[in-house]
């Protein structure tokens, strides 16, 4: 049951996963999603969304598979992603866009610092909606593909490291500025909601293979998991990720659900990482 007597009460559902501590994953974000599942608009007003912007987003898809000239607006893009979240989507599912950033940017950086090449490290950690206008989405999406082709072959035969012997020089605290106070009356869309308005501006101003790309970025988790895995001595990482081998190319079907579960994924391999790094 929910702390405060002038919150809500908490189903019992609720109730259990708002104590459960199985998954490191971090209290800030626990926090801030069962906030967003308190929303009303999640459960009515979301699912309709959902149907009709999926049937959109296929119809979509289709039409960029066409031969015929590609198009990209990617400044358009961000400029209206960035005014309609500061203006229509609660603050609480800002936080989380803006953790998503950072958390992986760390993820990333870490693999770098303890790859022993000289790869150009990540620098998108926006504070702010507004940062969002300089790092964008597809930077973040551009930004994963590069490190991974960077860093180059994997060493399978690398033993494990205690937390002190490895490199966390670019390693940040999550530091967002961007509290979503005060808060517009017209915040009231949830993180879920707003990604289902998001997907078809998204296959509409990038290229078709941009699109392709972002949309199979998330397959990438299990690679991740597997490095971290083995730098830090747990194996275990990678069953944990819900997306799962990248050369298996999918299509925009069931995008929601991948989209939100490797947020959950990144922020449990982030939170994983930071009990790790408290051992030292």
């Amino acid at each position: 049951m929910s702390s405060d007597p002038r919150g809500p009460v908490h189903s019992a559902y609720l109730q259990a996963i708002a104590v459960d501590n199985s998954l490191p994953i971090s209290p800030a974000a626990i926090k801030l999603w069962m906030r967003d599942l308190e929303n009303p608009l999640r459960w009515i007003v979301r699912p309709v969304l959902q149907l009709v912007f999926a049937a959109l987003l296929h119809l979509t898809w289709a039409l960029k598979r066409l031969p015929l000239p590609q198009f990209r607006a990617h400044g358009l893009l961000q400029q209206t992603i960035c005014a309609f979240c500061r203006n229509f989507v609660t603050p609480e599912a800002n936080q989380l866009i803006l953790r998503h950033f950072a958390t992986e940017s760390n993820l990333l950086n870490f693999l770098r610092d303890n790859s022993g090449g000289c790869v150009q490290p990540l620098t998108l950690y926006p504070r702010r909606i507004d940062d969002m206008l300089r790092m964008t989405f597809v930077d973040h999406d551009q930004e994963l593909f590069r490190m991974m082709r960077d860093l180059g072959r994997w060493n399978h035969a690398r033993a494990a490291a205690r937390a002190a012997d490895l490199d966390w020089s670019h390693w940040r605290t999550i530091d967002i500025t961007d509290q979503g106070h005060p808060r517009r009356w017209t915040q009231v869309l949830d993180f879920e909601t707003s990604h289902a308005l998001f997907m078809c501006l998204f296959c509409l101003l990038l290229k078709r293979d941009e699109y392709r790309d972002a949309i199979n970025g998330f397959n990438l988790d299990q690679s991740i998991a597997i490095r971290i895995g083995q730098l830090i001595g747990d194996p275990r990482l990678a069953e944990m990720a819900y997306n799962k081998y990248p050369h298996y190319m999918v299509g925009p079907w069931n995008l929601g659900q991948r989209f939100l579960m490797h947020g959950f994924f990144t922020e449990y391999l982030h939170e994983r990482l930071e009990h790790f790094r408290a051992a030292a």
